[in-house]
């Protein structure tokens, strides 16, 4: 049972850190900090998070991620910039919930962690992307408002029921691998008929300019 407790504290901070890393060590730092977690002896090294210093961070980038989640664009350009921060931060995030373990159960832990931190991401910047292709700027307030009441949900089955964490996080991964393949081939197939739209319109603009530029030379 022990192990199982780790393993399900650790596969959820590293899930839960690629959906929203900054609220994911926000609040559990807060939880921490504030004593309403009592870590016991295995989890101790994740007091770190209740730090001053560490939340006031958390916190900053949190803020910002708010707004920039919900602005149409602007949300998958933050994605992209964190697809190499989500999945680091859910590896470091898991590693210190493991604690200390032999060197090669570290390397595999590491892996699996962020494994499924970068899938977690993959998931919703793949939904972000196919959401932006929407006129309307609602579907990107909802998607980012309840990415945040998931995070906040997980982030208390993890700490309250580690075991139903490991169990839960388990099955939504491995759905994920198999959604994530369909969704990114319509996310491929939509960037192909924004791009040929805009090939069009840049066809369009260089006949007007030819054509006014030729009826400007006729006397």
């Amino acid at each position: 049972m022990h192990i199982l407790e780790q393993l399900g504290l650790a596969l959820g901070l590293a899930s839960l850190a690629g959906l929203n890393l900054y609220l994911t060590v926000f609040l559990t730092g807060m939880l921490v900090r504030f004593d309403a977690l009592h870590l016991a002896a295995k989890y101790q090294s994740l007091e770190v998070l209740g730090h001053d210093w560490v939340l006031i961070a958390a916190g900053v980038l949190y803020a910002i991620e708010f707004v920039a989640d919900k602005v149409p664009w602007l949300d998958s350009l933050w994605d992209s910039v964190h697809t190499l921060i989500r999945p680091v931060g859910g590896t470091i995030l898991a590693m210190q919930a493991l604690g200390d373990m032999p060197p090669h159960m570290e390397v595999i832990g590491a892996l699996l962690a962020g494994g499924a931190a970068l899938t977690t991401h993959s998931a919703k910047a793949g939904t972000r992307l196919l959401a932006n292709h929407s006129p309307e700027p609602v579907s990107n307030v909802v998607l980012s408002i309840a990415e945040d009441i998931t995070v906040v949900a997980g982030t208390l089955i993890m700490l309250l029921k580690p075991v139903l964490a490991l169990c839960v996080f388990t099955a939504v991964i491995i759905v994920l691998w198999l959604v994530l393949p369909r969704m990114f081939r319509v996310v491929r197939r939509s960037f192909e008929i924004l791009r040929g739209k805009w090939r069009a319109v840049m066809v369009r603009g260089e006949r007007n300019v030819g054509a006014r530029a030729l009826h400007g030379a006729v006397p």
